[in-house]
């Protein structure tokens, strides 16, 4: 099992739930509005009168045959709107109940 941890500019919530719609993915947590700023070229989404935007993140418990078309998915997600900001994140799941 693996966890993918997705962090996204929140006016990507209906592409980032489209897609784990497509891949059968239903289990999910949701966080809203999120601060933070990318590592490499991303703008701060501090929710500040100078940085308004802010962020959501996904957190996806899945078996790891899903992980690679799920990357595969947010890449190609994130290739089309690279301005908003997406990053995804794989954890190893040791146990869970």
């Amino acid at each position: 099992m693996k966890a993918v941890f997705i962090v996204y500019n929140q006016s990507l919530t209906g592409h980032i739930e489209d897609v784990l719609s497509s891949l059968r993915l239903r289990g999910f947590t949701r966080w809203t509005d999120i601060a933070g700023t990318g590592s490499e070229k991303g703008m701060p989404h501090e929710g500040t009168h100078t940085w308004p935007e802010l962020n959501n993140a996904h957190l996806v418990v899945t078996v790891d045959e899903k992980v690679t078309p799920l990357l595969e998915k947010l890449r190609n997600l994130n290739n089309t709107v690279e301005e908003q900001g997406l990053r995804a994140f794989v954890w190893n799941v040791e146990n869970m109940v």
